[in-house]
């Protein structure tokens, strides 16, 4: 995944600058605090330009977050906030010689993992460096919502006091496989010097029903205590797009 992110990362805060991090920080710390409200270490797999991270410090946490692009691992390095700290590293294949209370992994970090072997390499992965009775924390594509809604072409335009970012998105559905592959088109223009930049990548994603995700705990370590939309909170349909899992180590 690192590769795909290489120029991405560049305009990462841009294109997501809308994204509501505060309230998905907020989200998070409401969970923490239901299933497990003594936790107070966080490892965050996929951690981008540090944005959760950082929010989760101020809410009292120690968060350590994990992510392959070292170009996304500079940027979230840029700021500075006490008990937060990031680490160049493979989700699938990563050891730390320390334990965590909760593990979280956001903006559908798990769904990149489209083989079996990298699913299960990382559920036990996170199985290992959690303690006793540690959450797992990720959103995944839902199947039941993906196959109604099927992914349509989209295009994204957004610009600050430097660039003007385009991003044209073509999806590409395996129903066999349960992967949708997204075929970006992204054109960077520099707003000084009027230079166009213009780079393509591929984003494969896969899907999951509830069904896939408590066979995959289950074979892992986990159980899982609940599901249910991102953010919102309400029960998963065929209209949710996202749905969050809570895992717990048994």
């Amino acid at each position: 995944m690192s590769q795909n992110f290489k120029l991405y990362s560049q305009y990462y805060d841009l294109l997501y600058r809308d994204k509501a991090y505060q309230a998905e920080a907020d989200y998070l710390h409401q969970l923490i605090k239901q299933y497990r409200p003594e936790s107070v270490e966080v490892l965050e797999l996929g951690s981008g330009t540090g944005k959760h991270a950082h929010l989760l410090a101020k809410l009292g946490y120690h968060t350590l977050g994990l992510e392959r692009s070292a170009e996304m691992v500079d940027i979230a390095n840029q700021t500075q906030t006490e008990n937060v700290a990031f680490k160049v590293a493979d989700i699938t294949d990563f050891e730390i010689n320390r334990s965590f209370d909760v593990a979280l992994s956001l903006f559908h970090v798990i769904s990149y993992l489209t083989d079996n072997d990298s699913l299960i390499n990382t559920f036990k992965n996170v199985y290992r460096h959690l303690n006793q009775g540690g959450l797992f924390i990720f959103d995944v594509w839902h199947s039941a919502a993906v196959n109604f809604q099927v992914p349509e072409k989209r295009s994204k335009t957004l610009q600050d006091e430097h660039i003007h970012v385009t991003r044209h998105a073509e999806p590409v559905i395996d129903r066999e496989q349960n992967i949708v592959e997204v075929n970006y088109e992204i054109t960077v223009e520099d707003l000084k010097s009027g230079q166009k930049t213009t780079f393509g990548e591929n984003h494969p994603m896969r899907h999951f029903s509830k069904p896939e995700i408590e066979l995959l705990a289950y074979a892992t370590g986990f159980e899982v205590l609940h599901a249910e939309e991102f953010l919102s909170k309400a029960p998963s349909s065929v209209e949710t797009w996202g749905v969050c899992y809570i895992l717990r180590k048994k």
